[in-house]
């Protein structure tokens, strides 16, 4: 439909429902002097029931959900309140002339029809309040179609949520890549004369680099490896076993947990008890006496001269 079919429409529309309330004018005016309304209250009085109707028409096509059904529960309520008592008007004569008079012949009937005309202008005030109320702070859905989506400029477009692969749980999402097939060797051939050399070889590229392993959240403990806990003598043989061979400077917590794999708190207690066996080993060995060496004893010589001394010869003898 065009805007101008729309146009006139509308105004058909508020056309008739101008006709319709004047004709409900009379009805509620009179049954408001029924009920005891001076003049000026008996001539606003259909704006209060009818005012109301139009109201809740208009804000049940403003709301949406629950607050929309409310409306047109008000809306409901209000046209069978005004349709009673129109009714009222016409099937009882006396309310034509104006003036106080009974709505009904039947007791319970005119105390209930009294009610629910003076009820009317109280339900005005707090259904209306309300109605105003639940307009304003009702916010306005946006509805992101296709269209409005192309409108928009490439800036305001939001941004692709990045898509995670499906890797599984205990699995890297970057497994180490295959070493690229080598080249098989080719025998060097003397070119012809009439043969162009060949182009050189391409070397095979190197593969690309291999991202960080993304974080596989916090394992559970179902996949955990069941280690037996040790004891501290346990802990303190494998302790002595490892450093055995180091010195006393290298003698240190944080070396003794990571060679043994222990807390370290574990690792202080074996460091303490480490350096002072070592202290307690080295204070006997200090009290204990030196020992002297003693050369081993050279051995005898066959050849050697004999060690006794010869008398020399008498004169008679060597004159002999």
């Amino acid at each position: 439909m065009t805007k101008a079919g729309k146009f006139w429409l509308v105004v058909g529309l508020l056309a008739v429902a101008a006709m319709a309330f004047r004709v409900s004018w009379n009805a509620l005016r009179d049954v408001a002097s029924a009920i005891g309304a001076d003049s000026t209250a008996a001539t606003v009085y259909p704006l209060v029931v009818d005012g109301l109707m139009a109201l809740a028409l208009v804000v049940a096509l403003v709301l949406t959900d629950a607050d929309r059904r409310f409306a047109l529960r008000v809306l409901a309520g209000y046209t069978a309140a005004s349709l009673v008592l129109n009714y009222v008007h016409g099937l009882v004569p006396t309310l034509h002339g104006g003036g106080r008079t009974r709505l009904a012949e039947w007791a319970p009937a005119h105390w209930a029809l009294v009610l629910l005309a003076s009820s009317l202008p109280v339900g005005s005030i707090y259904f209306g309040s309300d109605l105003v109320a639940k307009v304003l702070h009702t916010k306005p859905k946006v509805d992101k179609t296709d269209q409005t989506m192309m409108k928009r400029s490439g800036s305001d477009l939001p941004e692709p949520e990045a898509v995670e692969p499906d890797f599984p749980l205990y699995q890297s999402a970057d497994p180490t890549p295959a070493p690229a097939p080598s080249a098989p060797a080719v025998e060097p051939t003397e070119p012809s004369v009439e043969q162009a050399p060949a182009e050189p070889t391409r070397k095979p590229t190197a593969p690309p680099a291999a991202r960080p392993r993304r974080a596989t959240g916090t394992v559970p403990q179902s996949a955990r490896t069941t280690r037996p806990k040790r004891t501290l003598n346990e802990l303190l043989a494998e302790a002595r076993s490892a450093t055995a061979g180091w010195p006393d400077a290298e003698l240190t917590a944080d070396r003794i947990r990571k060679a043994v794999r222990t807390s370290a708190e574990n690792a202080r207690t074996l460091r303490d008890t480490l350096t002072a066996e070592r202290a307690a080993v080295a204070a006997v060995e200090s009290e204990r006496p030196a020992l002297h060496a003693v050369p081993d004893p050279a051995p005898a010589d066959d050849n050697a001269a004999d060690t006794t001394t010869e008398t020399p010869d008498s004169p008679e003898e060597q004159a002999s």
